[in-house]
Order: structure tokens, then C-alpha cells, then sequence
């Protein structure tokens, strides 16, 4: 016999219902959150693009460069669990508002405020640093936004198109961030993508907001949820995207550089849309919900593991691309796979949870990148380190497909097996 649901929880359900997006208002918001992460990638990655004019500018060395680079971080995994918990209490609308309004002029004043002191690394450390405390919250906010107001039919594929911003993102400071850092100098870079989260949070207030904002219903107890090391080992494989760059420049030191930094974008778009589409696809077909989110991890981990692996031993130019293409875009797979989870386990703390899985994906990823540059200078070779990526993602996804649930835990004991 199969347990009938309490009132509480028919209320609970009927509520969400209620407060979900109809369907043109989820493509404005999907739209809209899009281009967000897109201009929250672009205002992220400003400094790193124009990192080697402005230590020309300053006396910079390389310790000195990737100090500056490397403190965004420090903040950024501080505030990822603030963030998620103030989305879920006050509407995660509200917090990617009033932080896009911070990062993006901050970002826009930057060119400014290094004329107001001499000690340029120092400023440029600290704004990296508050740059991150700022953009910490998006993504826990992010999640929390879209576990109460998109159906869960239409989940994977929203969140899957509104991750695909950062990869777009990238692309477009790559292109027209290298454009005007060549033709007005790195200032413009600065003023370019503060600028346009200026202008974006001007639109999201007015015209999807009308000055009013909505107020999240808080969440309950969590009963027994407890901490899932599958979530921080999938935030890992992030490594990759730094990958490719350095690949090429290290070993194909003739080929056309913009060739990395383009190409495997490109096939990460269609592969994060594709990855979702299929994702809500497969549910509404009948699968079981816990069996498609292991499919796309096994495809976003496992899989694109197996490309980063053969990235590291190969010595054709044009076998390195379609490798790296392929994992970077299988990556994104996992847009539909841990990430999307989550809000299958507790779309009412959907934000909360996330932010204390990226936060512990975050600080991996600094141990990462630091073990990483370690074996590269005692091996001196990058087979090493796509080795150490294959095996983070493995370790991950196996992790995952033994312990991962999709059964509602944010409901009463009566509770649905996903």
C-alpha cells in the first residue's frame, strides 16, 4: 500500500506549485540568467586575460602575477554557503541582484582606484579577493532560484542552458576582451564587462522585477541528509578548463593559441544544452530519476576522464583539440548530473547545500591546482597532470554511483523514491 500523503505535505507541494514560473516567464528568467552567468564569467576572468599587460604596467613578476590571480579564490569559498542559505530565506533573486550591482562596479572602478595608491598589487590582491567574496554567492543563489520556481520536468535543461553562460562567457572576454585590450589597453577590459552587469542588473530590476521582489518560503528540517562526498568531487573536475591553454602552449608552441581557447567552448555550449534536453527528456520518458543523473555523471566524469587521460598522450596538434573539445564539453554533462541533484534531494535548501558542496569543490580545486603545479615542476611534463585529472574523476564517479539518492528529504517521512 502505498503511503498517503500528510496535509502538511499537500500544502507544501500545492505552494510550490503556485509559486513556479509559468512558462513564459521561465524562458525570460532562463534567458536573462544566461547572459548573467555569462557577464559573471566575463567580469571573473578580466583580470586573467589581461594579467601579462597590467604586470608590464606594474613590474609584476610571476609570483607576483599569480598571486593577484590566484586571491580571487580566497573569497570565493567564503561565501558560498552565505549565499545559498540568504537564497533560500530571502529569494535567490534578490541575492544575485544585489551582488551582480557589487562585482560589477567594483569590476568597472578597478581601472580607477589602481591610480589612488602606489601599491598596486596590494589593491589589485584585495579587489580579487572582495571580487570573489561577491560572485561566491551566485551559483548557491542560482540554485536556489531555480529548485523553487522551475518545474521539475524542465530542470535539467534551465539549468543546463543557464550554465552554459559561462562557458559563452569565456568566449566572449576571450574575443572581445583580447580586441580591446590590444586596441585601448587593459583599462577597457575592465570598464567592458563591469559595465554591461551595471547595465543587466538595471534590466533584471525593471523589467523582470518591477521593483518588487518575492519572498522564498523558508525550508525545513533536513531530517536525515547528510553530506555527500559525490557533490564536492564533481566540482574537481573544473581542473580541465585550465588545461588545454597551458597544453598547448608548453607542447605546440607554434600553433595558434586562440585555437584552445575557442574551439572547445564552442562544443561546450551545444554539449551543456544537449546534456539537459536529453537529461528531462529520459525522466519524462519513464527513467528513474537517481539512474538518468548517474547516466549524465558517468558521461561528465567518467567519459570526459577517458579524453583528459589520451589529452596527455598524444603529440598531434589536431588530436589534442578534439580531445580536449570532447572532455570540456562532456563536462558539462554534469550540469545535469550532481549538480541538478541536488535540487532533486531538497529544492527548499536547495541553495544551502550547494553552497556547502562548492565550497568544499572550491578548496579542492585550490589543493588541485597546487598539486598540480607541483608535479609539473618535479616531472616536468603535463601527462602527469591529466593523469591527476582522470583519477579526481574517477574517484568522484564512483563515489557518486554508489551513494547517490534522488528521494526527496526536505518532506515529511511519506516522501517520493525518485
Amino acid at each position: 500500500m502505498q503511503p498517503q500523503p500528510l496535509p502538511l505535505e499537500e500544502a507544501r507541494r500545492d505552494g510550490a506549485e503556485n509559486t513556479q514560473w509559468s512558462r513564459p516567464e521561465c524562458q525570460a528568467w532562463t534567458g536573462t540568467l544566461l547572459l548573467g552567468t555569462c557577464l559573471l564569467y566575463c567580469a571573473r576572468v578580466s583580470m586573467p586575460v589581461c594579467a601579462v599587460s597590467m604586470s608590464q604596467d606594474f613590474g609584476w613578476n610571476k609570483k607576483e602575477t599569480g598571486t593577484a590571480l590566484s586571491s580571487f579564490f580566497w573569497g570565493y569559498c567564503l561565501t558560498q554557503v552565505v549565499g545559498g542559505h540568504l537564497g533560500d530565506r530571502i529569494g535567490g533573486e534578490k541575492v544575485i541582484l544585489l551582488s551582480a550591482c557589487a562585482w560589477g562596479f567594483l569590476t568597472a572602478a578597478t581601472p580607477l582606484l589602481t591610480h589612488l595608491s602606489g601599491a598596486h598589487l596590494v589593491f589589485m590582491t584585495f579587489s580579487r579577493i572582495l571580487t570573489g567574496l561577491l560572485q561566491g554567492v551566485y551559483f548557491p543563489a542560482l540554485t536556489s532560484l531555480l529548485s523553487q520556481k522551475v518545474r521539475e520536468s524542465e530542470r535539467a535543461f534551465t539549468y543546463s542552458t543557464v550554465g552554459a553562460g559561462s562557458q559563452f562567457g569565456m568566449l566572449v572576454t576571450g574575443a572581445v576582451g583580447s580586441l580591446l585590450l590590444d586596441r585601448y589597453g587593459w583599462p577597457s577590459v575592465f570598464y567592458f564587462s563591469g559595465g554591461l552587469t551595471l547595465l543587466w542588473v538595471c534590466y533584471v530590476y525593471r523589467c523582470l522585477l518591477n521593483g518588487k521582489g518575492t519572498v522564498a518560503r523558508p525550508h525545513p528540517g533536513l531530517g536525515h541528509l547528510g553530506a555527500r562526498p559525490a557533490d564536492v568531487q564533481a566540482h574537481q573536475s573544473s581542473l580541465e578548463t585550465a588545461f588545454p591553454e597551458a597544453f598547448s602552449l608548453e607542447t605546440f608552441p607554434s600553433s595558434k593559441g586562440w585555437v584552445f581557447n575557442v574551439v572547445p567552448w564552442l562544443v561546450a555550449i551545444p554539449a551543456s544544452l544537449f546534456s539537459g534536453f536529453l537529461s528531462d527528456h529520459l525522466i519524462n520518458q519513464g527513467y528513474r530519476t537517481i539512474t538518468v543523473r548517474k547516466f549524465m555523471q558517468v558521461m561528465g566524469l567518467g567519459l570526459s576522464s577517458v579524453f583528459a587521460l589520451c589529452l596527455g598522450h598524444t603529440s598531434s596538434f589536431c588530436t589534442s583539440v578534439v580531445f580536449a573539445s570532447a572532455s570540456i564539453g562532456l563536462q558539462t554533462f554534469n550540469h545535469s548530473g550532481i549538480s541538478v541533484n541536488i535540487q532533486d534531494l531538497a529544492p527548499s535548501c536547495a541553495g544551502f547545500l550547494f553552497g556547502v558542496a562548492n565550497t568544499a569543490g572550491a578548496l579542492a580545486g585550490v589543493v588541485g591546482v597546487s598539486l598540480g603545479g607541483y608535479l609539473l615542476e618535479t616531472t616536468g611534463s603535463w601527462t602527469s597532470m591529466f593523469n591527476l585529472v582522470a583519477a579526481v574523476g574517477s574517484l568522484g564517479l564512483c563515489t557518486f554511483l554508489l551513494f547517490g539518492e534522488a528521494q526527496r528529504v526536505d518532506l515529511s517521512p511519506a516522501r517520493e523514491d525518485l
